[in-house]
């Protein structure tokens, strides 16, 4: 049986979207479906790629101390979360539940500008500014430290003379798109390797 996954999401989706394709194309059988979105924006346009999917969508308050989150993770039995561009910190009380079970992907390679506040052009603007040769994205797990979870994948990309900051971000998203599918396909099948051998 598929893993079921929970993709929380505050933006566009774009990630949401590389995601969801992902595992309607893949040819081999599927590890993992797409069980819930959901949001802390009620106008996420990520909810709206997901309700075109005919994926269940929730939202829910950003400032939930986890009570909301959390029942809805058990409602519809998530087995993973993966975080899509979602700009608020995770509750303890979630991450304690689902620990070693919560994904994120960082524009960067992480542990280098990443923690609280570095997100979107932010993180690209940091990377220019610096002088770095290359810039990347990073898959991690969540733990109670902005960016700070254990590293599941990297793949770097190299910063070019004539980068701006959309530039950059522009050649990253597109290998987020590629890795992330890929990490979370892996980490799902780990998962269940793991379950079969504990049951």
């Amino acid at each position: 049986m598929p893993s079921r996954l929970a993709v929380l999401a505050s933006g566009r989706g774009s990630n949401l979207q590389a995601i969801i394709d992902h595992f309607d194309n893949i040819a081999r059988e599927r590890v993992a479906k797409v069980a819930l979105v959901a949001s802390n924006r009620a106008d996420s346009p990520a909810l709206i790629r997901a309700a075109t999917a005919s994926i269940d969508i929730a939202h829910f308050d950003g400032a939930d101390d986890g009570t909301q989150l959390l029942a809805l993770l058990q409602k519809f039995r998530i087995d993973l979360v993966v975080l899509a561009g979602y700009l608020k910190k995770i509750p303890s009380t979630v991450i304690r539940e689902y620990a070693g079970r919560i994904m994120n992907i960082h524009p960067a390679l992480l542990p280098a500008f990443g923690g609280e506040g570095m997100y979107g052009a932010r993180v690209h603007e940091a990377v220019i500014a610096a002088g770095a040769k290359e810039s990347g994205v990073t898959v991690h797990l969540v733990d109670d430290d902005y960016d700070r979870g254990s590293i599941l994948a990297q793949w770097r990309v190299p910063v070019e003379k004539s980068d701006t900051a959309e530039s950059l971000a522009a050649r990253v998203l597109n290998v987020e798109h590629i890795v992330y599918p890929r990490t979370v396909e892996m980490v799902a099948m780990l998962q269940q390797l793991e379950s079969k051998t504990s049951s």
